[in-house]
């Protein structure tokens, strides 16, 4: 589950979460008002991301999370055209309340492109999380968040499961489609509309063991 964790926040009139509750009381931080929480410092390193305005502490990656990711990359790195690029790890920015960072994505464009801003929805082919302890999160805030910002496709890799989900459709109440793909089948990864080629979920999930959640 999420963990949110209580820091300085800059000057601002608190807002309203739109779920209620006690969620009704805590500060709602935009993308920029975070972003300026990180210029100056005063995060100081923390392991967080921004979910829906709340400051969300990442959690720490097992063996086969890790694994699983390297082996993402790899498969991916042949893959990817001209014009795109991997990042791991990297901060997208999701107007307004959104800053993940998810574990990988294909963004359009050089890197030079992005020294002075982190790449948007327009700017995202595919985001990709791998998932095991971390499943509720992201197939929930997270899932949520990119679907309202305009991301056109979302995979998460299922170590629970041993499954690959792909979301697409966005829609700001949620993706209207998800396809699962099992770990005996291949997942065509598209940009712009189109497959550029074919992975198998076998080649990128932990091979000795299933994950143990």
């Amino acid at each position: 589950m999420s963990t949110f964790v209580t820091l300085p926040l800059p000057a601002a009139e608190p807002e309203s979460h739109p779920s209620g509750g006690i969620l009704a009381s805590l500060f709602r931080m935009n993308v920029d008002q975070y972003e300026r929480l990180v210029e100056t410092g005063v995060l100081d390193g923390q392991p967080v991301e921004l979910i829906d305005g709340l400051l969300v502490r990442k959690m720490g990656k097992k063996p086969p999370h890790v694994i699983a990711a390297e082996a993402l990359r790899d498969e991916l790195l042949p893959l990817i055209p001209q014009g795109w690029r991997l990042t791991i790890e990297a901060p997208v920015r999701i107007p307004e309340f959104d800053e993940p960072e998810p574990d990988l994505a294909i963004v359009r464009g050089s890197r030079e492109q992005y020294e002075e801003h982190h790449p948007g929805p327009a700017d995202l082919g595919l985001l990709i999380e791998v998932s095991e302890t971390t499943l509720d999160r992201d197939r929930g805030e997270k899932k949520l968040a990119y679907a309202r910002g305009g991301v056109t496709a979302y995979w998460i890799v299922n170590l629970v499961d041993r499954q690959v989900e792909i979301y697409t459709g966005p829609t700001p109440a949620g993706y209207r489609d998800q396809t699962i793909v099992r770990s005996d089948e291949h997942v065509d990864l598209l940009l712009d509309g189109h497959v550029i080629g074919r992975i198998a979920v076998s080649a990128i999930l932990p091979r000795n063991r299933a994950a143990d959640g």
